[in-house]
Protein backbone atom coordinates (compact mmCIF):
# COMPACT_ATOMS: atom_id res chain seq x y z
CA UNK A 1 0.00 0.00 0.00
CA UNK A 2 2.85 2.40 0.75
CA UNK A 3 4.22 1.99 -2.77
CA UNK A 4 0.85 2.66 -4.33
CA UNK A 5 0.34 5.71 -2.13
CA UNK A 6 3.77 7.06 -3.01
CA UNK A 7 3.08 6.56 -6.72
CA UNK A 8 -0.23 8.41 -6.45
CA UNK A 9 1.51 11.22 -4.60
CA UNK A 10 4.05 11.59 -7.40
CA UNK A 11 1.23 11.80 -9.95
CA UNK A 12 -0.48 14.53 -7.91
CA UNK A 13 2.74 16.51 -7.56
CA UNK A 14 3.33 16.14 -11.29
CA UNK A 15 -0.08 17.62 -12.11
CA UNK A 16 0.44 20.47 -9.67
CA UNK A 17 3.92 21.18 -11.04
CA UNK A 18 2.55 21.23 -14.59
CA UNK A 19 -0.18 23.69 -13.65
CA UNK A 20 2.22 26.03 -11.85
CA UNK A 21 4.83 25.77 -14.59
CA UNK A 22 2.34 26.74 -17.29
CA UNK A 23 0.99 29.65 -15.24
CA UNK A 24 4.45 31.01 -14.52
CA UNK A 25 5.70 30.59 -18.08
CA UNK A 26 2.65 32.34 -19.55
CA UNK A 27 2.75 35.06 -16.84
CA UNK A 28 -0.85 34.28 -16.04
CA UNK A 29 -2.98 36.68 -13.98
CA UNK A 30 -6.05 35.22 -12.35
CA UNK A 31 -7.05 32.14 -10.37
CA UNK A 32 -5.54 28.68 -10.71
CA UNK A 33 -8.07 26.31 -9.15
CA UNK A 34 -6.60 22.98 -8.06
CA UNK A 35 -9.20 20.22 -7.93
CA UNK A 36 -8.80 17.41 -5.44
CA UNK A 37 -8.56 16.84 -1.71
CA UNK A 38 -8.13 19.28 -0.11
CA UNK A 39 -7.47 21.32 -3.27
CA UNK A 40 -7.29 25.08 -3.26
CA UNK A 41 -6.92 28.29 -5.27
CA UNK A 42 -3.68 29.98 -6.32
CA UNK A 43 -4.03 33.71 -6.93
CA UNK A 44 -1.44 34.82 -9.49
CA UNK A 45 -0.38 38.22 -10.76
CA UNK A 46 1.83 38.28 -13.86
CA UNK A 47 2.90 34.69 -13.21
CA UNK A 48 3.74 35.18 -9.52
CA UNK A 49 1.71 33.77 -6.62
CA UNK A 50 0.36 36.49 -4.33
CA UNK A 51 -2.09 34.40 -2.24
CA UNK A 52 -3.18 30.77 -1.81
CA UNK A 53 -6.40 29.52 -0.24
CA UNK A 54 -7.07 25.92 0.77
CA UNK A 55 -9.54 24.19 3.10
CA UNK A 56 -6.58 22.07 4.19
CA UNK A 57 -4.76 24.88 6.04
CA UNK A 58 -5.80 27.79 8.27
CA UNK A 59 -5.73 31.17 6.56
CA UNK A 60 -4.07 34.27 8.00
CA UNK A 61 -7.34 35.40 9.61
CA UNK A 62 -7.65 32.08 11.49
CA UNK A 63 -4.04 32.32 12.65
CA UNK A 64 -4.57 35.88 13.83
CA UNK A 65 -7.84 35.23 15.63
CA UNK A 66 -6.30 32.38 17.63
CA UNK A 67 -3.80 34.78 19.18
CA UNK A 68 -4.50 37.31 21.91
CA UNK A 69 -4.10 40.23 19.51
CA UNK A 70 -7.67 40.40 18.20
CA UNK A 71 -10.93 39.11 19.65
CA UNK A 72 -14.17 38.36 17.84
CA UNK A 73 -15.79 41.76 18.47
CA UNK A 74 -12.75 43.67 17.23
CA UNK A 75 -12.56 41.50 14.12
CA UNK A 76 -16.25 42.06 13.35
CA UNK A 77 -15.79 45.81 13.71
CA UNK A 78 -12.76 45.76 11.44
CA UNK A 79 -14.60 43.78 8.78
CA UNK A 80 -17.48 46.24 8.93
CA UNK A 81 -15.13 49.18 8.45
CA UNK A 82 -13.12 47.56 5.65
CA UNK A 83 -15.82 48.00 3.01
CA UNK A 84 -16.04 44.33 2.04
CA UNK A 85 -12.33 43.50 2.19
CA UNK A 86 -11.57 40.02 3.50
CA UNK A 87 -8.29 41.07 5.09
CA UNK A 88 -8.48 44.42 6.97
CA UNK A 89 -4.73 44.99 7.18
CA UNK A 90 -5.04 48.79 7.22
CA UNK A 91 -7.50 48.71 10.14
CA UNK A 92 -5.32 46.31 12.11
CA UNK A 93 -2.32 48.60 11.75
CA UNK A 94 -4.32 51.79 12.42
CA UNK A 95 -5.72 50.40 15.68
CA UNK A 96 -2.31 49.16 16.80
CA UNK A 97 -3.47 45.54 16.91
CA UNK A 98 -0.61 44.35 14.68
CA UNK A 99 2.34 45.83 12.85
CA UNK A 100 2.60 46.01 9.07
CA UNK A 101 5.72 43.80 9.03
CA UNK A 102 4.03 41.22 11.27
CA UNK A 103 1.05 41.01 8.94
CA UNK A 104 3.32 40.54 5.92
CA UNK A 105 5.11 37.67 7.64
CA UNK A 106 1.77 36.15 8.66
CA UNK A 107 0.48 36.27 5.07
CA UNK A 108 3.63 34.62 3.71
CA UNK A 109 3.44 31.88 6.33
CA UNK A 110 -0.22 31.18 5.53
CA UNK A 111 0.52 31.15 1.80
CA UNK A 112 3.34 28.61 2.14
CA UNK A 113 1.30 26.49 4.54
CA UNK A 114 -1.60 26.32 2.07
CA UNK A 115 0.76 25.20 -0.72
CA UNK A 116 2.06 22.44 1.56
CA UNK A 117 -1.48 21.27 2.35
CA UNK A 118 -2.38 21.11 -1.35
CA UNK A 119 0.83 19.26 -2.25
CA UNK A 120 0.35 16.77 0.61
CA UNK A 121 -3.13 15.87 -0.63
CA UNK A 122 -4.51 14.50 -3.87
CA UNK A 123 -4.76 16.51 -7.13
CA UNK A 124 -7.45 15.49 -9.63
CA UNK A 125 -6.85 18.31 -12.09
CA UNK A 126 -6.78 22.07 -12.43
CA UNK A 127 -8.44 24.92 -14.25
CA UNK A 128 -7.67 28.58 -14.77
CA UNK A 129 -10.17 31.41 -14.54
CA UNK A 130 -10.16 35.21 -14.40
CA UNK A 131 -9.89 36.71 -10.94
CA UNK A 132 -13.27 37.00 -9.25
CA UNK A 133 -11.99 39.89 -7.15
CA UNK A 134 -8.91 41.11 -5.31
CA UNK A 135 -7.03 38.20 -3.70
CA UNK A 136 -7.40 37.97 0.09
CA UNK A 137 -4.35 38.68 2.24
CA UNK A 138 -2.11 39.12 -0.79
CA UNK A 139 1.63 39.49 -0.30
CA UNK A 140 3.32 42.59 -1.65
CA UNK A 141 5.99 40.75 -3.62
CA UNK A 142 4.73 37.65 -5.40
CA UNK A 143 6.37 34.26 -4.97
CA UNK A 144 7.68 32.05 -7.77
CA UNK A 145 5.17 29.19 -8.19
CA UNK A 146 7.82 26.53 -8.79
CA UNK A 147 9.89 27.71 -5.82
CA UNK A 148 6.79 27.38 -3.61
CA UNK A 149 6.26 23.84 -4.86
CA UNK A 150 9.90 22.95 -4.25
CA UNK A 151 9.57 24.21 -0.67
CA UNK A 152 6.46 22.05 -0.20
CA UNK A 153 8.30 19.03 -1.58
CA UNK A 154 11.17 19.65 0.83
CA UNK A 155 8.71 19.64 3.74
CA UNK A 156 7.12 16.41 2.53
CA UNK A 157 10.55 14.78 2.27
CA UNK A 158 11.39 15.95 5.81
CA UNK A 159 8.17 14.36 7.10
CA UNK A 160 8.91 11.09 5.32
CA UNK A 161 12.39 11.01 6.89
CA UNK A 162 10.99 11.02 10.43
CA UNK A 163 10.71 7.70 12.31
CA UNK A 164 6.91 7.92 12.14
CA UNK A 165 5.90 9.54 8.80
CA UNK A 166 2.60 11.41 8.99
CA UNK A 167 0.26 13.27 6.65
CA UNK A 168 -2.09 16.16 7.52
CA UNK A 169 -5.29 14.27 6.71
CA UNK A 170 -4.39 10.66 7.52
CA UNK A 171 -3.49 9.83 11.14
CA UNK A 172 -5.99 10.42 13.98
CA UNK A 173 -3.89 10.08 17.16
CA UNK A 174 -4.86 9.63 20.79
CA UNK A 175 -2.71 10.13 23.90
CA UNK A 176 -0.65 7.13 25.00
CA UNK A 177 -1.68 5.32 28.16
CA UNK A 178 1.78 5.08 29.69
CA UNK A 179 3.12 7.94 31.87
CA UNK A 180 4.63 10.80 29.90
CA UNK A 181 7.68 12.89 30.61
CA UNK A 182 8.12 16.63 30.45
CA UNK A 183 6.45 18.16 27.39
CA UNK A 184 6.36 21.55 25.74
CA UNK A 185 3.37 23.89 25.57
CA UNK A 186 2.38 22.83 22.04
CA UNK A 187 2.70 19.15 22.90
CA UNK A 188 0.49 19.64 25.96
CA UNK A 189 -2.15 21.27 23.75
CA UNK A 190 -1.99 18.41 21.28
CA UNK A 191 -2.44 15.86 24.06
CA UNK A 192 -5.45 17.80 25.27
CA UNK A 193 -7.20 17.91 21.89
CA UNK A 194 -6.07 14.64 20.25
CA UNK A 195 -9.12 12.41 20.67
CA UNK A 196 -8.81 9.83 17.88
CA UNK A 197 -11.16 11.73 15.57
CA UNK A 198 -9.03 14.76 14.68
CA UNK A 199 -6.28 14.73 12.07
CA UNK A 200 -3.31 17.09 12.01
CA UNK A 201 -5.35 19.39 9.78
CA UNK A 202 -8.22 19.44 12.28
CA UNK A 203 -5.86 20.14 15.15
CA UNK A 204 -4.21 22.96 13.19
CA UNK A 205 -7.57 24.71 12.81
CA UNK A 206 -8.41 23.96 16.43
CA UNK A 207 -5.19 25.47 17.78
CA UNK A 208 -4.75 28.20 15.19
CA UNK A 209 -1.34 26.94 14.09
CA UNK A 210 0.18 26.06 10.73
CA UNK A 211 -0.75 22.63 9.44
CA UNK A 212 2.88 21.79 8.65
CA UNK A 213 3.97 22.69 12.19
CA UNK A 214 1.23 20.54 13.71
CA UNK A 215 1.93 17.62 11.36
CA UNK A 216 5.63 17.61 12.24
CA UNK A 217 4.89 17.76 15.96
CA UNK A 218 2.39 14.91 15.75
CA UNK A 219 4.92 12.80 13.81
CA UNK A 220 7.53 13.41 16.49
CA UNK A 221 5.12 12.61 19.32
CA UNK A 222 4.06 9.40 17.57
CA UNK A 223 7.70 8.40 17.20
CA UNK A 224 8.43 9.18 20.86
CA UNK A 225 5.38 7.29 22.10
CA UNK A 226 3.46 10.29 23.47
CA UNK A 227 0.70 9.69 20.91
CA UNK A 228 -0.61 6.50 19.32
CA UNK A 229 -3.00 5.72 16.49
CA UNK A 230 -5.72 3.22 17.34
CA UNK A 231 -6.87 0.72 14.75
CA UNK A 232 -10.54 1.44 15.39
CA UNK A 233 -12.11 4.89 15.01
CA UNK A 234 -13.15 6.46 18.29
CA UNK A 235 -16.96 6.82 18.46
CA UNK A 236 -18.42 10.27 18.85
CA UNK A 237 -20.16 10.58 22.24
CA UNK A 238 -23.81 11.55 21.99
CA UNK A 239 -25.45 13.21 24.96
CA UNK A 240 -29.16 12.49 25.39
CA UNK A 241 -31.25 14.51 27.87
CA UNK A 242 -32.52 12.56 30.86
CA UNK A 243 -36.13 13.14 29.86
CA UNK A 244 -35.59 11.48 26.49
CA UNK A 245 -33.98 8.46 28.15
CA UNK A 246 -36.96 8.04 30.45
CA UNK A 247 -39.35 8.17 27.54
CA UNK A 248 -37.26 5.71 25.55
CA UNK A 249 -37.34 3.07 28.32
CA UNK A 250 -41.01 3.51 29.16
CA UNK A 251 -43.31 0.64 28.24
CA UNK A 252 -45.07 1.60 25.01
CA UNK A 253 -48.81 2.16 25.23
CA UNK A 254 -51.07 -0.18 23.23
CA UNK A 255 -52.59 1.39 20.13
CA UNK A 256 -56.15 2.65 20.49
CA UNK A 257 -58.86 0.28 19.27
CA UNK A 258 -60.05 0.84 15.75
CA UNK A 259 -63.75 0.46 15.05
CA UNK A 260 -64.52 -0.78 11.57
CA UNK A 261 -68.01 -0.03 10.28
CA UNK A 262 -69.11 -2.36 7.51
CA UNK A 263 -71.86 -0.96 5.33
CA UNK A 264 -73.70 -3.25 2.89
CA UNK A 265 -73.85 -2.23 -0.72
CA UNK A 266 -77.20 -0.77 -1.69
CA UNK A 267 -79.37 -3.30 -3.50
CA UNK A 268 -80.25 -0.79 -6.13
CA UNK A 269 -76.66 -0.06 -7.19
CA UNK A 270 -74.33 -3.05 -6.76
CA UNK A 271 -70.70 -2.57 -7.76
CA UNK A 272 -69.94 -3.45 -11.34
CA UNK A 273 -67.22 -6.11 -11.71
CA UNK A 274 -64.13 -5.13 -13.69
CA UNK A 275 -63.78 -7.18 -16.87
CA UNK A 276 -60.80 -9.52 -16.73
CA UNK A 277 -59.66 -8.45 -20.18
CA UNK A 278 -59.25 -4.84 -19.00
CA UNK A 279 -56.51 -5.75 -16.54
CA UNK A 280 -53.01 -5.34 -17.98
CA UNK A 281 -50.95 -8.49 -18.09
CA UNK A 282 -47.43 -8.34 -16.66
CA UNK A 283 -44.75 -9.27 -19.11
CA UNK A 284 -41.62 -10.70 -17.43
CA UNK A 285 -38.87 -8.09 -17.42
CA UNK A 286 -41.23 -5.18 -18.11
CA UNK A 287 -40.36 -3.44 -14.86
CA UNK A 288 -36.68 -3.48 -15.72
CA UNK A 289 -35.74 -5.00 -12.33
CA UNK A 290 -33.54 -7.99 -12.89
CA UNK A 291 -32.22 -8.50 -9.35
CA UNK A 292 -33.90 -8.81 -5.99
CA UNK A 293 -33.32 -5.96 -3.55
CA UNK A 294 -31.22 -6.92 -0.58
CA UNK A 295 -32.97 -6.66 2.79
CA UNK A 296 -32.43 -3.52 4.82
Amino acid sequence: MAGIRDALGKVSLGLLAQALRESGRERFTGELRVLGAPGGVFHLNDGLVVAVESPGAPGPEALLLRTDRVDGEQWAALMGESGGSRWPAAGLVARGLAGAAELRVLCVMALQDAVFAIAAGWVDGYERAPAAGPPPAAVTVGESPLRLLQEAQRKLAALDALPRPTRPDRERPVPATRPLGRLGALQEELLLHADGRRTARDLAFRLGRGVYTITVEIARMLGEGHLVCSDRPVPIPVRVPAGDVAVRHRRPLPPPPVTVVRRPWPKSAPPEPIPHAALPRRVPGTSGITEALSPR
